[in-house]
């Protein structure tokens, strides 16, 4: 495609792509492909921009961030733009696109909102996407949205979209996306408990109530239940024809789907876990390798055997990426990734001091010392005191599986073959139909839920947000004159200058003064509970808690989650959206960041990519911020602004946004 691009002179492009692994990938396949859009002079010049933006990245960092892929990629006029990059490495790449120096850009859908990044065409991938529950498709106004940054002003006379031929495109479909013109507008305005203490202080409870009531999120929930009821009564009905398509006459065959679908969870998790032990056990067989060492790669693509040329441990957060002379006296570079099982070392062999890979009969007579060392009997092929066999001694395969979790998929199918339902004839087809129902109903309850919010106005929902903050002291109800009246009480006062997602909850940590006793390290940790969310559900073991579970940050996290259970239960009985659940995934990372270690520690045995965590950082330091004004002791104010301290140094304080 950016073949196309380039020989028809559409470059520069901005390909969408909807992912980000595939937006490095991507980038990936065109350096592979040997693709460079840029002169010598041009390369020149973005080096030199590269260096001078990332000048203050200190050194131990670069290989953590992937910068020298990120450099080399950008030399060649090619780059990937998304939300896992750091964000000073975004903003060159936008520097360098807006001066036209790098020629296409792939780049999640995020792009296409306030980035002055000027193309003259525009790709998109699919007409699909992943919003974070399913794939749904593109709305005309997101077509509208990412195809309208194709032309640059006072450049092009027009701009071009294209979008990539695949089996399943439909061009009907597309035909619809590109001529449609208009598109509803959608409130996502709702009250939060912060609004709500603020409209009380300023105005009182019956105006704000009047003020809300003549919102624009209210005049459309009044408008747009029509629909969204029609759509259930439908889905009422389908349920009840799938309800008796999967009736059984043995038993209850919608317990029996149930445990069919949790014994596919659990295996699923199981499966997710042995992948990630045998990632271990593949890395930690090529940590402890040196020059020389002969190596058995039982199984892939690099099946076979190999002399080590260079272990590669600095190869960052991947784990080493030794160089190996194959057999067949091919270069090669191990990663993890290639490796199922990780590798076995056999022997060693002496490596030349002056070997060069480039020179074939170096190559050879090395390879030909390699078998001639595996001919060797057993008992004579180390000499060096080293044992033989793989570093893999972490447990390996025996991690992949704990006794709890084969027990339970176990159990699970005991009681499937013992249902009276698994020995109907007709068990397959009752399953598919329960199936259906199983999804269904999901998309029926989400509707449901829906309807009952809109019917709901938004002056109620304020009503009951009024009740919960009542009842726990944040307002009260007094009077005057002879007239109730609500006023914001000292708490509440507390609760005005709090601003974070989860305003109430970190308002009842502040009063209840859970946090108190924290060092800074520990309190940034705490505090990321409250604005981090994990991008993905990802079952299996607990995260970390430093200072272990009796310690200060341990019992202060379990308070938080008692508070927020607490929380839960009022805003449940009052029909409340809840309160996003404490959500531990952060807490070592902060934590380790605060106490000052390397970026590379801090992401070790992460998901987190380097863009995610300084994002995520900048949310922690903006809500300590808050704690730092509103805290009701002295104490809890310091503590908060040395962890402000704390956490604004390196990656986190030199990226601007």
């Amino acid at each position: 495609m950016v073949d196309v691009l380039d020989r028809s002179a559409l470059l520069p492009a901005i390909f969408f792509v909807f992912s980000r692994a595939g937006c490095d990938a991507a980038v990936q396949q065109c350096l592979r492909a040997g693709l460079r859009l840029t002169t010598a002079e041009q390369e020149a010049e973005i080096r030199a921009v590269v260096e001078q933006r990332c000048a203050a990245i200190p050194p131990q960092d670069l290989a953590v961030l992937g910068y020298w892929d990120w450099a080399h990629a950008l030399g060649r006029g090619i780059a990937a733009h998304h939300a896992g990059l750091l964000p000073l490495f975004k903003e060159t790449v936008e520097d360098l696109f807006s001066r036209g120096l790098v020629k296409v850009v792939f780049a999640t859908e995020t792009l296409a909102l306030g980035i002055n990044m000027p193309a003259r065409s525009v790709v998109l991938d699919k007409l699909v996407k992943w919003d974070g529950s399913a794939h749904v498709d593109l709305t005309p106004g997101e077509y509208t949205q990412l195809t309208g940054r194709a032309g640059r002003r006072g450049i092009d006379v027009e701009g071009h979209a294209v979008v990539v031929d695949h089996g399943a495109l439909d061009p009907v479909a597309l035909a619809g996306l590109a001529s449609r013109r208009l598109y509803p507008l959608r409130s996502s305005f709702r009250p939060t408990y912060n609004m709500a203490v603020n409209l009380v202080a300023q105005v009182g409870r019956d105006r704000a109530r009047e003020v809300l009531e003549t919102s624009f999120a209210q005049f459309q929930a009044d408008r747009a239940v029509v629909g969204v009821a029609r759509q259930a009564q439908s889905h009422a009905e389908a349920l009840e024809g799938y309800a008796e398509a999967m009736r059984c006459h043995l038993g209850d065959f919608e317990e029996y789907a149930g445990l069919r679908r949790r014994l596919a969870d659990r295996e699923k998790d199981l499966s997710r876990d042995a992948a990630r032990a045998r990632r271990r056990e593949a890395v930690a067989s090529l940590e402890g390798l040196r020059v020389g060492d002969v190596v058995e790669i039982p199984t892939g693509r690099r099946a076979g055997h190999a002399v080590v040329l260079d272990p590669g441990k600095d190869a960052g957060l991947d784990g080493p990426r030794p160089t190996v002379l194959t057999s067949e006296r091919q270069v090669r570079t191990l990663t993890a990734a290639d490796l199922t099982h990780g590798v076995r070392r056999v022997t060693s062999v002496r490596v030349p001091r002056q070997f060069s890979a480039r020179n074939a009969g170096a190559k050879r007579d090395l390879a030909s010392a390699m078998r001639s060392a595996l001919a060797a009997p057993p008992r004579e092929r180390d000499r060096d005191g080293r044992p033989e066999g793989g570093s893999s001694g972490r447990g390996g395969s025996r991690q992949q599986r704990t006794a709890d979790e084969d027990q339970t998929v176990a159990d699970l199918r005991r009681r499937l073959r013992g249902h009276p339902c698994h020995g109907c004839s007709e068990r397959e087809d009752h399953a598919r139909w329960a199936e259906r129902y199983h999804r269904l109903r999901r998309e029926h309850d989400a509707l449901t839920r829906r309807i009952d919010g809109r019917t709901s106005s938004i002056a109620r929902v304020f009503d009951k947000i009024c009740d919960v903050l009542t009842v726990t002291g944040y307002l009260e109800e007094v009077s005057a004159d002879g007239r109730g009246r609500t006023r914001v009480t000292d708490a509440g006062q507390g609760l005005r200058r709090l601003y974070a997602e989860s305003d109430l909850l970190v308002a009842e940590c502040l009063r209840r003064q859970i946090w108190d006793d924290l060092d800074a390290p520990a309190l940034a940790a705490a505090v990321s509970t409250m604005v981090y969310e994990a991008r993905r559900e990802e079952p299996g073991h607990a995260p970390q808690v430093p200072g272990g579970p009796q310690g200060r940050l341990a019992r202060a996290l379990d308070e938080q989650v008692r508070l927020w259970s607490r929380l839960d239960d009022l805003e449940t009985e009052r029909g409340l959206q809840a309160t996003r659940p404490v959500d531990l995934g952060l807490v070592q990372p902060i934590h380790r960041w605060a106490s000052g270690r390397s970026l590379g520690n801090v992401l070790e045995d992460t998901d987190l990519a380097a863009g995610d965590f300084v994002r995520w950082c900048k949310q922690v330091i903006d809500l300590l911020d808050q704690i730092a004004q509103s805290a009701p002791l002295p104490t809890t104010r310091g503590t908060a602004r040395r962890a402000v301290d704390l956490l604004r140094r390196g990656v986190v304080a030199y990226s601007s946004v």
